[in-house]
């Protein structure tokens, strides 16, 4: 009889929650009395809730019980009422689970153990960080388990590594509110050092007098997409545009090119430099005068900081992976991606090929938000514009409804711009005023999401695969199907290649009547 006296009496006594026991012989990384001290201070003081609700979850928190005594402070707050021991209590019994937890014994011997929540936000980091430490040791212990599997595949192990690392590393990236008073302070100082500029941009210059002023240069943490059909010249005008960059600007410029060789990419960039034709390049058959132009001319390119990769199917946790490091080592300011179609996101295991596409313009987007560069990734356009009727190029003229395989990618891009070669669809002459469209481009700004849309007007030599600035430049609004006026027009910015007053014959034929203010800059 004592001894059934004794049972009935430890069986009426609050249980203390069973701690979790140590895997493989050694004790998780845990902080149980900081997860018991912000708990108590949580009760006492409902505030607290404001600045710990923006730390932890209650999947961070050790030990089950705190993780359901936790759930139950997150719908207090989100209900928006009182938090104390009695509603706590209240809102676990609910549930069933305040015996499960320890009862309101442990619940009042939580805020026994803290004073005031002065350090709260300490302790919750604690926590957080304790957390983190054990989800690399789950995530190591399944790579470790996977890795001997035979057969899984090594390169897809590696992929899901890097995923659940940049997961984990993802959670730590917390930006805190800005009042808006430093940021306009910071957007003044912007303003100041792009006053400074001879060029007055405030991006990083393409090179192209034409696109940079309607641009400013391309900006940080934006993401532009360059879509073309086949053969229009996609990866020879950012071959340009990358040469414009580094040799003209001295801008560190990153080229990770899925498709070409880099030995490849660097004929092209030779050919274009040393205006040896890209044959000759191929063959080697230079003549003794081109053997000398090419050794004078090729020191520029060799001396440019141009970083060029061509690892094939590279995904997208590959390229951040490189392109943190290149920013940390080099100082990349531009990243070139030739071209976006090519990339895998298989770790992210997508459903389809269009949610690939969507999660590879997630991710370039989010990168170049990271790293605060601009990022620009070359696209396939799909057959829609082929299939057009309409007359002669014209028709042909790609459009944002062309962009092939996902419509996210117009989405997620800041900017999205076509290549359009009429003289490609046998069209030589501009049926509205009959001047020659040999060896001309057209640069269409069809998205802009923090300016105005344009076509510029580009020369394209195709002998040493390379876009140059026309004799003659005039910017021109988007396309329109009524044929526009010729318009001279006088800039600072063009001011050596065009003096006003030149003959309406020899300025652009597509230039519509704008008018431009004294500084070169379009009223946009």
């Amino acid at each position: 009889m004592p001894e059934t006296r004794n049972n009935a009496s430890r069986s009426r006594r609050p249980q203390t929650p069973e701690e979790p026991k140590p895997l493989g012989g050694k004790l998780p990384p845990q902080a149980v009395e900081f997860e018991e001290v912000v708990l108590g201070a949580l009760m006492l003081e409902r505030e607290a809730f404001q600045i710990v609700g923006e730390i932890l979850k209650p999947e961070y928190f050790y030990k089950d019980a705190h993780k359901t005594i936790y759930a139950a402070l997150e719908r207090l707050y989100g209900a928006q009422a009182p938090i104390d021991l009695l509603t706590v209590s209240n809102e676990l019994k609910k549930d069933g689970k305040l015996d499960e937890v320890g009862g309101r014994f442990y619940l009042a011997q939580l805020t026994d153990k803290v004073a005031s929540a002065a350090n709260i936000e300490y302790h919750a980091r604690i926590i957080f960080q304790k957390y983190l430490q054990r989800s690399l040791i789950t995530v190591s212990g399944e790579l470790q388990t996977k890795a001997y599997d035979d057969s899984i595949d090594v390169q897809d192990l590696l992929d899901e590594a890097e995923n659940s690392i940049y997961t984990l590393s993802q959670g730590t990236m917390k930006r805190e509110v800005s009042a808006i008073a430093p940021v306009i302070s910071e957007a003044i100082a912007q303003m100041h050092e792009a006053a400074k500029r001879k060029d007055s941009l405030s991006g990083v210059p393409s090179g192209f007098t034409g696109i940079d002023r309607v641009t400013s240069g391309w900006q940080k943490s934006t993401l532009v997409i360059i879509a073309a059909r086949p053969a229009m010249g996609k990866t020879a005008f950012v071959l340009s545009m990358a040469r414009n960059m580094a040799v003209n600007h001295n801008v560190p410029v990153a080229l990770f090119s899925l498709e070409m060789s880099n030995v490849e990419l660097v004929k092209r960039l030779m050919s274009s430099e040393t205006e040896v034709p890209s044959e000759k390049i191929k063959n080697g058959r230079l003549t003794p005068d081109e053997w000398t132009q090419f050794d004078q001319r090729i020191g520029t390119l060799s001396t440019a900081p141009i970083y060029v990769d061509d690892t094939p199917g590279l995904s997208v946790f590959d390229l951040r992976s490189k392109c943190r490091n290149l920013h940390k080592k080099h100082g990349i300011q531009v990243v070139i991606v030739d071209y976006l179609q090519l990339m895998n996101a298989t770790a992210m295991r997508p459903g389809s090929r269009q949610e690939e596409v969507s999660m590879i313009s997630r991710s370039l987007k989010g990168l170049s938000k990271e790293l605060e560069i601009p990022i620009i990734a070359l696209s396939q356009l799909n057959r829609n514009s082929e299939m057009r009727s309409g007359t002669g190029a014209e028709g042909k003229r790609p459009q944002l409804s062309d962009l092939r395989e996902s419509g996210a990618i117009e989405q997620d891009a800041d900017m999205v711009c076509f290549i359009h070669r009429p003289e490609y669809y046998g069209v030589t002459e501009d049926p509205r005023d009959g001047t020659s469209l040999v060896g001309m481009a057209e640069f269409i700004i069809a998205k802009h999401r923090s300016g105005a849309t344009a076509d510029v007007r580009l020369r394209f030599r195709s002998e040493l695969v390379r876009f140059e600035e026309p004799d003659v430049y005039t910017p021109r609004p988007p396309f329109a199907p009524e044929p526009l006026t010729p318009q001279t027009i006088s800039s600072r910015m063009n001011s050596e290649s065009f003096e006003p007053g030149q003959p309406p014959s020899q300025a652009d034929p597509f230039a519509p009547p704008v008018d431009f203010s004294d500084n070169g800059n379009p009223p946009f």
